[in-house]
Formats: structure tokens, sequence, C-alpha cells
């Protein structure tokens, strides 16, 4: 596939292509799911193939195919796409300059996970999550992703990033008196089994979301208030996730990708402030283990940290190498595609909120009435990510600096700069969290990355969703 990788190139530069990049992928997973101790389905799949970008006459064209076969005649037919889309475009596609690089990357696995592994950490977790009897549901997902990248361009780049990532998905659901409760975790990252065994234990999280979703059977709902909240890690990496990642995608700033509430909210904002001195958001595909973790991203840009707010003020978006040269400013690493049938896209790697100096306890003790809001479920936003709901999976009620009632069915309701600039505190506690199914573009690409932040405080309105 490699070959054939570099052999696309030379095709499409013998059609008069002026670039054209080239992505070799061969991807295996296997994996279990377990629901009520019964295996529900096994997981066995592998895919290879190339998926081919060219641009002739200022347009992009594209072709992906599993057949190595079908190369020229693919190129042909992208090359013919892109001259079609030339003749109604107004701006060609013009990219920015990147150092063009040799390498060959292989990420670390300390220990490698297989079919039995998985299937034995499945089997245990759904036993620690079914031990209490008011638990009525139990589902466990157990995969191990296996995949080598080879990119080649017409600039001389020639890069290998070998990698895997192991993740297991919890739910418990508890039921009693009609109601019904329900407590998810995720937990994984790049590299072996010892990113669900050794870094993090599966099984003791998985007792954990059991007890919770016992407990919330008796927990009460909540009023409508708007009022302080100290939002946990988790929670705040779906926040972060969904009103500061996908409004920072250059490509949405820009208005031309508006699927799935594709709009943002700071569009034109640059250089403004958007949110209290204590926010500071970034995107890194540096940091180690997490999904979001890679060297270089689908264009051949090495991957840096970027820096999207800077104490409250805009700084900065993620951008491709086309997005870069628009605002005239580096490419970041941004573009990623799900696999090779697809076109990359502007994506998140790790986008979060940056710790601060607080001890998580004393921001909870400085409030008089407010609510603790743990562990994120389900976003609902408009199409700007202007106006927001999340629900979380459960919370709690502060009075008087200490933590109070349980509460579930709990919402949090906010609009985006009003609650940003309200932020007064930011934690010490800084965590990332796994994403296994971010969805962008038309057609939807699924894509794994990483989330996070500390625990922060600030102001919103909380009410029950029912």
């Amino acid at each position: 596939m490699h070959e054939s990788a570099d052999e696309a190139v030379r095709i499409a530069q013998r059609y008069g292509c002026s670039y054209c990049d080239a992505r070799a992928e061969s991807v295996t997973k296997y994996g279990v799911v377990v629901e009520n101790g019964q295996i529900e389905h096994a997981i066995t799949r592998h895919e290879a193939g190339i998926g081919i970008r060219v641009i002739y006459d200022g347009a992009w064209g594209f072709y992906s195919t599993s057949d190595q076969g079908k190369i020229e005649d693919g190129i042909a037919e992208a090359v013919k796409a892109a001259k079609h889309s030339s003749e109604k475009k107004r701006n060609r596609v013009q990219l920015a300059e990147i150092p063009i690089i040799e390498k060959k990357i292989r990420y670390e696995v300390k220990k490698r996970a297989d079919f039995d592994l998985l299937n034995d950490i499945a089997f245990e977790c759904d036993s620690a999550i079914r031990e209490n009897g008011k638990i009525s549901k139990s589902t466990v997902i157990a995969l191990d992703t296996t995949t080598s990248k080879y990119f080649a361009s017409s600039e001389g780049a020639m890069i290998l990033q070998d990698f895997s990532d192991v993740t297991v998905e919890m739910t418990a659901v508890a039921h009693q008196y009609g109601i019904t409760q329900s407590v998810s975790r995720t937990e994984g990252g790049r590299g072996g089994i010892e990113k669900v065994t050794d870094d993090v234990s599966v099984m003791q999280e998985a007792r954990k979301i059991s007890e919770k979703a016992v407990r919330l059977l008796d927990a009460k709902t909540a009023k409508e208030d708007t009022s302080t909240i100290v939002m946990n890690p988790d929670f705040v990496a779906l926040l972060t996730h969904e009103i500061l990642g996908h409004p920072s995608e250059a490509d949405r700033v820009l208005g031309k990708e508006m699927a799935w509430a594709g709009g943002a909210w700071w569009s034109g904002m640059l250089g403004q402030q958007v949110g209290s001195q204590s926010l500071n958001v970034i995107d890194d595909p540096t940091i180690e283990g997490s999904l979001g973790w890679y060297q270089f991203d689908d264009e051949g840009t090495e991957s840096r940290q970027k820096q999207l707010v800077k104490e409250g003020m805009l700084v900065d978006h993620m951008h491709s190498r086309e997005t870069a040269h628009t605002f005239n400013v580096k490419p970041n690493s941004s573009m990623r595609a799900t696999s090779y049938q697809f076109m990359p896209l502007i994506r998140m790697a790790c986008t979060c909120i940056e710790g601060g100096e607080w001890d998580p306890g004393e921001m909870i003790r400085d409030v008089k009435h407010g609510y603790l809001i743990s562990d994120m479920k389900v976003p609902s936003i408009d199409m700007k990510r202007h106006n927001w709901s999340i629900s979380c999976q459960y919370a709690n009620r502060i009075e008087n600096g200490e933590i109070k009632d349980l509460l579930r069915d709990v919402i949090v309701v906010g609009t985006a700069p009003e609650f940003f600039r309200s932020i007064d505190a930011c934690g010490k506690d800084f965590t990332v969290r796994p994403i296994t199914n971010c969805g962008k573009g038309d057609p939807m690409q699924q894509m794994k990355m990483g989330n996070g932040g500390p625990s922060v405080r600030g102001i919103a309105t909380v009410k029950s969703v029912n």
C-alpha cells in the first residue's frame, strides 16, 4: 500500500495536478460487546485502502479505493471532478507552506491487547456492574483498534504512523419504583491494554457507576435555579468539546462546514474578549496517551499545541493548510479523516480548558448556594453553538460550602459568552477524557479524540430534564 501511495502521487503529477497527497491506511478492529452476562456480539474487522487528494486548476478532487488496480482510473475521475468544481469556484485553493518531513513513528504500546484479554475485561466489568440487584441492564464494549497510516505528498513528504487505541465503554442501568437511571463511563486511550488496567482501573469504575445508578433511584429532582455551579472535569470535557472546540474549527468559522450545528458563535471575533481572564483554552495533539495524540495530521503538518483562548481573549482557530492561508497564519496540524475513504476535515485533537490554581474543595467551600455538576451526558445546542443545554449524569446541591442532596435528571442551560465571562475559578485537577464518537461532516465522519479541563466555576441555570 505504501508503494501504491507513492505511485498515486507520481500519476497525479503526470495528469498535471499542482498538488497531490495520498493516505494509505490499514486498520484492524477487534473486541466484544457484553450485555447482562452474555456476548451480544464479537467485533472483528480489517480494512485497508488509499485516499487520494489532488488540486487541479485551483480546485480539490478526491478519490478513495481499496483496489490498488483502480488508482489511475480514480485519479482521472478526481481530476475530472476538480475541473468541474474549478469552473464555478471564485477563489482558487492555496496552501500555506509547511516543512516537508520523512519520518516513521511507532507509538508506545506497553502491553498488546488481544481478544481474550478484552473479553475477560468486558465480562469482569459486566459482573461488577450487576453485583447490585437493582441493576436492570449492564452494557460493556471493549475494543482495540490498530492503525498503520502512511502519508505521501507531491511535495516530498513520507510519513508513517503506527498506533493502537484501547477503549472500554460501560453503562449501568438501575430500575425500581418505576424510575430508571443510567450512568456511563468511557476509559482508554492511545496505547495498549495498560490504558484500561494500569492508567485507570475499569473494574473500579464499573463498581462506581453501578453504585451511582442505584443511588440515583432515591435522588431528588432539581427546581429551576440560576446560580453558581461547579462543573467537574468530565462535564467540562463535553462543554469544551461542544461550545469551545467545534466553534474553533476554521472551516466552521468561515461558514464552509455547517452540517451538524456547524456554526461558530465567535466568528469574526479574533482578538476580542470572549470570556473572563480565568478562561484559557488549548487544543493539544501532543498530550501523550490521549485519543487525540499524534505527531502529524493528515496533511503532513507536524503537531503542536494551539492556544485558542488566552485570558479570555480569542487568539486563534484550528487550521488546515488552506484555511491557514486564508487567515495568513501558520498551519497548526488540525486536519484529520476518519479513514482513507474520506477527505480530511478540521478536527479537534485534545481541546481543553487549562487548569488553574484553585483546589476543587476550596471552589466548593466558597459557594453559599449552588450546584456541583458531575459527568457528561447529552448536549443540545443551536446552529451557532451560542445557546446550549447539557444534561449531567448527576448533581448535588451546595449549601454554605457543603455538598448536600444528590440530584437526578439535571440539565444545565446557558449562553456561551455569558457563561464563559462568569467563570471565576479553575481547579488544579486538570483531566483529559476520551471521546470515541465525535461526528462532523456530510457524509458524517466519526472521530476519536480527547477533551478535558479542570473543575470550573461559573453561573448558569439548573433545572430538571422532566
